[in-house]
Order: structure tokens, then C-alpha cells, then sequence
């Protein structure tokens, strides 16, 4: 073994590098390794169990398929803790923490002595913070998704957290289902360890991965419980074992070509708009950047292929069971860049030449036959979004794409707590509801975009309204709702100048959203502006004094490349 890799890889500094090589062995060989281990290289596992972190309840199998597989390829596994991001465990909200679990992701890649990673994730942020923290270490790593959760069953029906968790959770504010039958249902949302078990963030991303080649191929959509979730995991810990001796990293891998079809995929798949963040995170920190234009025509040349909630009717395991993402690849194969690599060292074109064995046409429609001829996600523009806003078009209600209505805002997230069951809220089935003052600097961005219907109109069987915020909804939602709007309200964006009963207007045919208000009422109204109070200590202060905006991925300033921050300073 090179003095420079293994145990000798990286060695701490004393000023003395012989004697730090020296003491690194003796420590090590108090842990119970043979000299044989220490001469071999290492695979760093990046392990995310947690107390807090429902999704990773299978981590210590996971671990000891992918050590098997490590020492079976004649490498030595060491797993290294990194923090743990269960998405609704955690306050104000998991998106402010994706940044700090990025970093640790990174400076424990970074400083300790390994040759290749393993990072096992599968909770919302968690595999965007290990790919972000991956692709700033830039050495050979391999990413290793839990897998999502089966479904359970109510009254004959399947269900999965967490589209049916909104849908009945409707129906009790609705008045349609009893109490009893709420907290039945509770009990029968999540039964199984995995994430959620429909399209959302962490599916999305764990399809993201495997589509940048970041995942090996056919692991993502393989449930949580499923024994072939640890034969992917011994294949994995092998591959990083390969990664070695052929040296393949992060930045040959995630490319401008293999981000192009990364999105490409979250269309084809009626994705989570988190995603665009995350995806744009990620490519961030290799100084690629796809533009909200890109996007927009991407969208618009790529159909919705796949039928699962929370667009269409079925579940992960369903995808899985139809062919999964092999499938999916192989239908978009004509609008795909062939050329990247994937951790195997393969071409897309060499990984879609290999047969596939069956396709289930219900869950995983052909290109001549879509769920939808269009994405699933567009951006839109207008003075209300100068930067841009995301709109999940395939989750929304077509007799609202071209719609206008009286804005009804509330200032904060306890405004709205405070006043959307009010029965004196003069709020009307044809109004929008506008949420200020949620968006990364005043609130780290939390999934709250998906504004209940207030009570008054629920319960008249309201089912859908326009919704606006500079916040973000879960990938597991649904609804006609702009998002992301940008820049935020808390920094002096149009969308703090909104007032109630201003007219908006969406139009998703012409991609804009409009306040109907002239541009010197606008400027006049901002004059008056007042920022957030900002934290005084803390990484509160520091994401707060840091982050980005969405179409920047909302990932600190300093730790992009120099060429997208002064990007970032020319616009």
C-alpha cells in the first residue's frame, strides 16, 4: 500500500509525519486490526442513524451489507457518524440543516483517511447534503439510498405516507372523516422503516442519484425492507472497492450533461419541486448551472411517464416492481445525453444497451403514450417572481392555470396559524392566498407552501385554491401552488409589497405570475421595507447571514465555486 493512502492517507500533523503514521497504526490497532487490515486501503462508510430519523431504521443492516461487500472486494470499511436529518423531527424545518449536514458530509470525507466513501441516506435532505458533501471532497464515492417504505392498508385501500397523509388529514379539517378514524389512520400510514412511499423529495432524489450516476444502476426504487436493498448494499460497499483501483470522482460523474438529465428525469417523473433546489445545490458545487430558461424547455419537450402519487395513482413499490428506474431511462433514452459516466465507469449509452426484462405499461407509460405530454415542473416569471418561481403542474388544477383572483396574505407563518380557520377570514373559493415571509432568510425556507384550505371553505368542499409563497412544499403534495418565489419577501422582494385584495394573475400557458399592481406602487411599498431581525449567534446566524436564494439552490455563498459567486454578484 502507498504510504499516502490507507491508514497513511491524510495523517495528522505534528510536525513529524513518520511518528504520525506511527501513532495512527498503534491507536488503530487498539480498535483490533491486524497489520494485515491496516496494509489494506479503506472505504469510509458515512453512516445517518438516528432516534430522530424514522427513514433510517435499517441503517445498521445497510452498514453490514456494504462492510461485507467492502471486505469481500479486499478493501477495509470504516463507518464514520455524520448528522442525521429526519425531516419532521427536526425545528424550524430539515432545510436548514441540509447545509450543515453538507458540510460535516465533507470535512469528515475530507479529513479523515479513506480512499473511496459509501453514503448511505435516504431522508429528504439527507442524500442532497451527502452528494453536495461528496462533490466538494471530490473523492471516488458511491451513494446508497434506504429505499422507501410499503404501503399499508385502511379499509381496503393502500396507503403510504405521505400524499395520503394530506389527503385524509383534508377530509378530517373538511369534516368528512371522524376523529376515531383520523387516529386510526395515523397508525397505518408508515408501517414499515424507508421513506415515503410516494414520488417525493426523498424518491425523487434517490431516482436523481441513480439518473447522475452517483447510485449504481436499479437501486433506487428498491423498498427499504426488501432483500435486494442489501444486495445492493453489498454490491455498493464492492464498487467503492473498484472506485479505488480506478479512480472515478464525483466531478467526472455529475456533469452539465448528466444534470441536464437529471432534470430531464424529475419531468419524466412529476418530481418534487424541492428537487430543483437540491439538484441545483448539488451541480452548484461543481460550478454548473442550469438556468430556470433550461428548465423551462426541458419541461416542455419531456412527457410525465410515470403514474404515482402524488400525480397519479400508484406507489414506489409499484415503480420498482414495473422495470424502476432502468425502465424510466430507457423511454427517455432519445432526449437523453448518453455520454456521462456512472460510478461503474460506464456510459449511459453502455448501461441502456443491456435488455430489460419486463416493463409494467400502467406505472411507467411509453413515450408515444404519456401520463402527460408535458413535465411536471415549470418555472415561472413575472414581477411578482422577477427571479423566478416554481410551479408543479402536474400536481395542480387545470381550471386554475389561467386564473385571476383577490390576494388574501398573510404577513408570517403565525399569521397564517393564527387566522386560516378564523370563520371571520373574508376569503372567498376564487381568492389567492399569499404567504409572506417564508422563505430562506426569514424562515429557512420551510415546507409550508402547501397552505391549508381554510376551514370555512373546506368544510363548503373546497378541494383546491391558488397558493403563493417564497416557501416550499413537500414533495408529497399536491395542489395549484407557486413556489420558491424569489427573491423572498424577507429580502425585499415584490412579494413583500403584495397587500390584501390586490388582483394576481397565473398564467401557466405564458409561464408568468403577475400582481396586478403598477411598478412605482410596487417601489413605493418596498420603500417602507423592514428586514428580519437577524440572529445573534449561533448557525442560525450563520445560515441565516449566508444563504442563498432558490434559483441558487440555497447553499452558503463561500462554499461554491468562485465562478458562481461572482456570477451570483454580476446579477
Amino acid at each position: 500500500m502507498s504510504r499516502s493512502h490507507g491508514i497513511a492517507r491524510g495523517l495528522t500533523n505534528y510536525g513529524d509525519q513518520d511518528f504520525a503514521r506511527y501513532l495512527r497504526r498503534s491507536f488503530a490497532r487498539s480498535m483490533g486490526l491486524s497489520t494485515e487490515m491496516l496494509g489494506k486501503p479503506i472505504v469510509g462508510i458515512a453512516v445517518t442513524p438516528s432516534g430522530f430519523n424514522n427513514c433510517h431504521r435499517a441503517m445498521p443492516e445497510l452498514v453490514e451489507a456494504v462492510s461485507r461487500g467492502v471486505l469481500a472486494a479486499g478493501a477495509l470499511p470504516r463507518t464514520f457518524p455524520t448528522i442525521s436529518l429526519g425531516e419532521v423531527f427536526l425545528n424550524p424545518t430539515s432545510m436548514m440543516f441540509r447545509n450543515l449536514m453538507a458540510m460535516d458530509t465533507e470535512e469528515m470525507i475530507r479529513a479523515q483517511p479513506m480512499d473511496a466513501v459509501v453514503l448511505i441516506g435516504g431522508c429528504d435532505k439527507t442524500v442532497p447534503a451527502q452528494l453536495m458533501g461528496a462533490a466538494s471532497a471530490n473523492i471516488p464515492a458511491v451513494q446508497l439510498v434506504t429505499g422507501p417504505m410499503s404501503t399499508g392498508r385502511h379499509r381496503g385501500e393502500r396507503l403510504g405516507a405521505c400524499t395520503d397523509c394530506r389527503r385524509f388529514w383534508g377530509k378530517y379539517r373538511g369534516g368528512e372523516i371522524s376523529r376515531d378514524e383520523i387516529d386510526t389512520i395515523e397508525g397505518r400510514l408508515s408501517v414499515t422503516s424507508g421513506t415515503c412511499a410516494v414520488m417525493g423529495t426523498a424518491s425523487t432524489m434517490a431516482c436523481i442519484a441513480e439518473t447522475l450516476g452517483m447510485s449504481l444502476p436499479g437501486t433506487a426504487t428498491i423498498p427499504a425492507t426488501h432483500s435486494d436493498r442489501l444486495v445492493a448494499a453489498e454490491e455498493t460497499g464492492r464498487a467503492a472497492v473498484a472506485l479505488i483501483n480506478t479512480p472515478i470522482t464525483p466531478s467526472q460523474v455529475i456533469t452539465h450533461e448528466s444534470v441536464e438529465n437529471a432534470f430531464r428525469v424529475l419531468m419524466a417523473l412529476g418530481g418534487s419541486t424541492n428537487a430543483v433546489i437540491h439538484l441545483t445545490a448539488v451541480a452548484g458545487r461543481l460550478g454548473i448551472r442550469i438556468p430556470l430558461s433550461r428548465l423551462n424547455e426541458i419541461s416542455d419537450e419531456t412527457p410525465v411517464l410515470v403514474d404515482l402519487k402524488p400525480v397519479g395513482e400508484g406507489y414506489m413499490e409499484d415503480l420498482h416492481a414495473a422495470g424502476g428506474m432502468g425502465a424510466v431511462l430507457r423511454e427517455l433514452r432519445p432526449l437523453l445525453n448518453l455520454d456521462t459516466l456512472n460510478v461503474e465507469g460506464r456510459s449511459l449509452a453502455q448501461r441502456l444497451d443491456e435488455p430489460l426484462d419486463w416493463v409494467d405499461r400502467s406505472v411507467v407509460r411509453p413515450l408515444s403514450d404519456p401520463v402527460s405530454r408535458q413535465g411536471g415542473l415549470i418555472a415561472l416569471h413575472g414581477n411578482l417572481a422577477p427571479d423566478g418561481a416554481i410551479f408543479k403542474r402536474a400536481a395542480a388544477t387545470e381550471a386554475l392555470f389561467e386564473t385571476e383572483g383577490r390576494a388574501v396574505v398573510f404577513s408570517s407563518l403565525e399569521d397564517l396559524a393564527r387566522r386560516i380557520d378564523d370563520p371571520d377570514l373574508d376569503v372567498h373559493p376564487e381568492d389567492v392566498l399569499v404567504l409572506q415571509n417564508a422563505g430562506p432568510v426569514a424562515a429557512a425556507m420551510p415546507e409550508a407552501g402547501y397552505l391549508p384550505i381554510p376551514k370555512k371553505l373546506a368544510q363548503r368542499g373546497v378541494k383546491d385554491m391558488l397558493r403563493i409563497s417564497d416557501a416550499r412544499m413537500s414533495g408529497t403534495a399536491f395542489g395549484t401552488i407557486a413556489l420558491h418565489v424569489s427573491p423572498e419577501a424577507a429580502v425585499g422582494g415584490a412579494l413583500a409589497a403584495v397587500r390584501y385584495g390586490d388582483r394576481i394573475r397565473l398564467s401557466v400557458r405564458d409561464k408568468r405570475l403577475d400582481v396586478l399592481v403598477d411598478d412605482d406602487e410596487l417601489a413605493r411599498r418596498l420603500r417602507d421595507h423592514v428586514p428580519p431581525p437577524q440572529p445573534e449567534r449561533g448557525y442560525e446566524a450563520l445560515y441565516r447571514q449566508n444563504v442563498t436564494q432558490a434559483p441558487e439552490g440555497c447553499d452558503f455563498a463561500f462554499l461554491v465555486p468562485s465562478s458562481l459567486r461572482q456570477h451570483r454578484n454580476a446579477t
